[in-house]
């Protein structure tokens, strides 16, 4: 099993806290969040937990594809993990009311967790690299 990748790529996100999320919506319209944290929670399942923009969630909900890239800039060193989304859990809900606000773009109102199976993982980085796929149940 190729989990022990997937274990250096949750530690490096602890390190770091370069975590990317990739969906794209019911058309292929891709669209890159960042998020806060990664958890392995079983063999091949992770956690990722943040306040996502409201597309992310949308996209999730059409579309179960999910893309995470953690990345180390000094190194130029990280990890792109591939995966089908299992569920999205509600962890945090603020009340929504400031004053200030008033009139803008709403910001995300819920904190959620995705729970992520992972398929394949590669190598990402800036510089030259193999972006060959590794099953992680193989």
């Amino acid at each position: 099993m190729k989990t022990d990748k997937l274990e250096l790529a949750v530690d490096l996100a602890a390190e770091t806290g370069t975590v990317f999320v990739a969906t794209a919506d019911d058309k292929a319209m891709p669209h890159i969040a960042g998020a806060g944290k990664i958890e392995l929670i079983e063999k091949d399942c992770l956690a990722v937990t943040e306040w996502f923009c409201p597309r992310t969630v949308d996209n999730l909900q059409k579309n179960r594809k999910v893309s995470i890239v953690v990345w180390d800039k000094s190194s130029d060193a990280g990890f792109q993990l591939l995966g089908q989304l299992q569920k999205i859990e509600d962890m945090r809900v603020l009340d929504g009311y400031v004053p200030a606000l008033e009139g803008r773009p709403p910001l995300p109102q819920i904190e959620k967790r995705l729970i992520v199976r992972i398929d394949k993982i590669s190598d990402f980085k800036l510089g030259p690299h193999s972006d060959a796929e590794e099953e992680i149940n193989k």
